[in-house]
């Protein structure tokens, strides 16, 4: 891909365009920072978008329940009044500070490049793909039959079901779509499950029930059948096989995180995330920020909730980075008539 040859300036890039990387832009727009925003998805959302848009979330203040999907198009909304410009599908690959040490060159993967002032990673887990299922012919299905995420839930209506996983996902589905699948089955590799324990005693009741079997087992093969998905044969704990009818499998067998080129940029890290002090949420590179799953500190927990907390301080330190002879001020956007014009509500 050729470089682009004139720069965009701006005062600040996001990189990552999930709810910590869109409430980062909030609050730097509050500040009066505008931003640019990179992500190698070609939706804005992360992982909700992605993974699970039909998930509901109940830990977000002030809304009771909210789903996944409808989270994003709520911090989309807020954002508007900024004017964030979004640049999907591209995954950034070079970040290097300008001689002078105050400005950043950023480049992606279409060649796009910035000249920008700072820099908040907001990249979640970083790039990340599905562990897919290893059988033979799941590939030739995926997309038809052989699915890693739920676009929408009612695709999967009135079908034959297989579910195969024991996180979350795996069972939050089961959950939600036994009753609405014609047959479901869930299989896991043993009977003990990762999922939240009211989750698991859910999916036991709807087994009790007849609402759904779950086998302890693997998937050996596929019957595929004029290239369409008729049912699968399972190797089970005890060594018998067994066969399972289905038209969708689902397969939930987590993610492969991936720092991918942020693993280049000589900032601090500890396993897979990026080291940031609690002040300011800055690397140890100054004007460079990371939110969200991205980042690790002392008592760090992976919530929306937390990278929100986060993405406000961070864009305080934003803000003093750009601006180091500027004295800062907290304002609130109940009273103070700049902030209600830069949301458009004076």
């Amino acid at each position: 891909m050729s470089e682009n040859l004139t720069p965009v300036t701006t005062e600040a890039v996001v990189i990552g365009a999930g709810p910590c990387g869109l409430f980062q832009v909030f609050e730097l727009g509050l500040l009066g920072i505008k931003a640019h925003v990179i992500d190698t998805l070609k939706a804005p959302g992360g992982q909700c978008t992605e993974l699970y848009p039909d998930k509901p979330i109940y830990d977000i203040p002030a809304l009771p329940v909210c789903g996944a999907q409808e989270l994003v198009d709520r911090l989309l909304e807020q954002i508007k009044p900024f004017g964030a410009e979004f640049h999907l599908g591209e995954e950034v690959l070079e970040l290097q500070r300008d001689a002078g040490g105050r400005r950043f060159r950023v480049r992606t993967s279409q060649g796009t490049v910035f000249d920008a002032g700072a820099v908040v990673i907001a990249g979640g887990v970083g790039s990340f793909q599905p562990r897919r299922l290893v059988v033979d012919g799941a590939e030739a299905l995926e997309g038809r039959a052989v699915h890693y995420k739920v676009r929408r839930a009612e695709d999967f209506y009135g079908k034959r079901l297989l579910i195969l996983g024991g996180g979350d996902s795996a069972l939050d589905w089961a959950v939600d779509l036994a009753g609405k699948a014609a047959a479901l089955t869930l299989v896991h590799r043993r009977a003990e499950f990762r999922a939240a324990p009211a989750t698991v005693a859910r999916m036991r009741d709807l087994a009790t029930a007849g609402r759904l079997r779950f086998h302890e087992g693997l998937v050996q093969r596929l019957d595929v059948a004029d290239g369409a998905l008729a049912g699968v044969e399972l190797k089970l704990a005890d060594g018998s096989a067994t066969r399972v009818e289905c038209e969708q499998l689902l397969a939930f067998f987590g993610l492969h995180p991936k720092l991918g080129p942020i693993a280049n940029w000589g900032l601090g890290l500890d396993k897979k995330a990026i080291r940031v002090d609690t002040e300011k949420f800055q690397t140890n590179e100054p004007g460079i920020f990371a939110v969200g799953d991205i980042n690790t500190y002392p008592g760090k927990k992976k919530l929306i909730l937390s990278g929100f907390h986060e993405a406000a301080l961070a864009a305080f330190g934003v803000q003093s980075w750009l601006f180091p002879d500027k004295k800062q001020f907290l304002q609130y956007t109940t009273t103070s008539p700049i902030m209600q014009k830069r949301l458009g509500v004076a």
